[in-house]
């Protein structure tokens, strides 16, 4: 049962990480995919990380939990960000540009990260706010009763609705530029609605291990119901945790369960029937996945012409060919890749 159970998050993990490479496709989509795929491809990250939290039974763990999550997310992060720098920078000064301000303002945006660094590190954001969440979760439930705890987060929620109405609506603009009013290391503040979708992994476990017909049909009418109200332009839903917008107080949680719920139901009666070893393939790469897709396609992108599957093929196959030699030439490759973990404990990794 067990490894049934790690199969079928596996392959969803390894379908959402590609969903994450269509969603960062800088050219033009006929239909509007990366809108939807935006929809729920985050908060499902969240929710099945959730999946595999377990909570600190004795004190005494809090500080080697806290080191554990460290190696394996903080580590490969600024791994990550070292390596994508040093190379972006050698290929500045391989351009000419010897300006020491432009060197010094990019690394401050650097060190800010989260929505601050665009381009290449469009994605890093991700990864600080899982560890701040993981962090802020495992405080929540160590300190608290469970009643405390979802009161807790109702503030939580309230919050982050709250700071996403002032830069959405107060502050104005483009969402990136209004988020950017906000001045937040890491992303941290995203910990806030974050935190629920984590939450909701976990606190309903019994529902995600096992998706029921009456819940896959729910969600499944409630997710085209959603679609089709945006098609024929009754609700103009968005969703972008990077930057902060969260549209509607109940659809951001009613949209975004319901779609993750359709997307593991089906994954779970596909795992229990097919093999689908290439999704778990791409999982198990998924974090050099996650970092090299975009800067994949910088690099290639002037001397190579192609669409979206050209892309999505660049960004998926490319990093997979750098983790495998950063695993096997690297010294603790395994760790710069988030494979860090006690020597008397083996888990599943969050994504």
């Amino acid at each position: 049962m067990k490894k049934k159970r790690i199969t079928w998050v596996d392959i969803t993990k390894g379908f959402l990480m590609i969903l994450v490479v269509i969603g960062h496709y800088p050219g033009e989509l006929d239909f509007p995919l990366a809108k939807y795929i935006y929809w729920f491809h985050m908060p499902a990250f969240f929710i099945l990380s959730g999946l595999f939290f377990k909570p600190i039974l004795d004190k005494k763990e809090i500080k080697p939990t806290i080191h554990k999550r460290f190696m394996q997310l903080i580590v490969p992060y600024l791994f990550f960000l070292a390596s994508i720098t040093l190379v972006r920078y050698g290929m500045e000064i391989f351009s000419g540009n010897w300006n020491l301000e432009w060197y010094l303002n990019d690394l401050w945006t650097l060190v800010i990260g989260g929505r601050f660094v665009r381009g290449a590190y469009g994605v890093f954001w991700f990864v600080t706010t899982l560890f701040f969440t993981y962090l802020l979760f495992m405080w929540l439930t160590t300190y608290f009763n469970r009643k405390k705890q979802f009161i807790i987060l109702g503030l939580f929620y309230v919050l982050g609705n709250f700071e996403s109405i002032v830069a959405m609506k107060v502050i104005g603009g483009k969402p990136s530029e209004a988020a950017q009013s906000i001045p937040m290391i890491w992303n941290l503040d995203v910990a806030l609605m974050a935190i629920i979708y984590f939450a909701i992994g976990y606190y309903f476990k019994h529902l995600w291990m096992d998706i029921s017909k009456r819940w896959m049909s729910t969600a499944l009418f409630l997710s085209a119901t959603a679609v089709l109200l945006d098609r024929i332009n009754i609700i103009d839903y968005r969703l972008s945790m990077k930057f902060l917008r969260y549209d509607h107080f109940i659809l951001d949680l009613v949209i975004p369960i319901s779609f993750t719920i359709v997307l593991v139901g089906c994954f779970q009666l596909l795992a229990a029937k097919l093999s689908i070893n290439w999704l778990q393939k791409i999982e198990n790469h998924s974090l050099s996945i996650m970092y090299l897709h975009i800067f994949a396609d910088i690099i290639l992108n002037d001397y190579f012409t192609y669409g979206l599957i050209g892309y999505t093929t660049i960004g998926i196959f490319i990093p997979i060919i750098v983790s495998i030699l950063i695993k096997n030439l690297l010294p603790n490759g395994k760790i710069l890749l988030g494979g860090f973990s006690n020597k008397k404990e083996k888990t599943p990794i969050p994504t």
